[in-house]
């Protein structure tokens, strides 16, 4: 069975796929671009886009009854590494330790010109 995870607090799929999907107690969480939900505008800087995509996600989790402590794994989409050292700054203020597994990519295009996406993969529970 699977979990439908809608909210209107993160931006509105813009093809078509969930905002996130639970199963058997992981929550898979799409890529977040920095879109505001409020307005649909985006994000400026590399800083202010990141800060936007974790708030994004953050509302998913929240949604889900979660939070970003149990985020187990994200992937990072960058249009440049240039950028590596800025983002990893915003998305560390938004994580606590022990961190989520990771890994980012960097890519030649991303949805609607964003700079950044992250994707997420939470957990409900830590028991093996």
């Amino acid at each position: 069975m699977r979990n439908i995870i809608q909210t209107d607090k993160a931006p509105q799929a813009i093809g078509p796929y969930s905002q996130a999907v639970e199963t058997a107690g992981t929550v898979y969480i799409s890529g977040q671009i920095p879109l505001d939900p409020a307005t649909g505008e985006m994000a400026q800087t590399i800083e202010e886009q990141t800060d936007q995509v974790m708030k994004n996600l953050a509302a998913i989790l929240d949604e889900a009854g979660l939070s970003f402590d149990q985020v187990v794994k994200t992937t990072i989409f960058l249009t440049s590494l240039d950028d590596f050292t800025a983002v990893n700054e915003v998305y560390g203020r938004h994580l606590s330790e022990p961190f989520p597994a990771r890994a980012t990519v960097e890519i030649s295009k991303l949805p609607k010109g964003a700079n950044v996406e992250i994707e997420a993969i939470a957990v409900r529970s830590f028991n093996m």
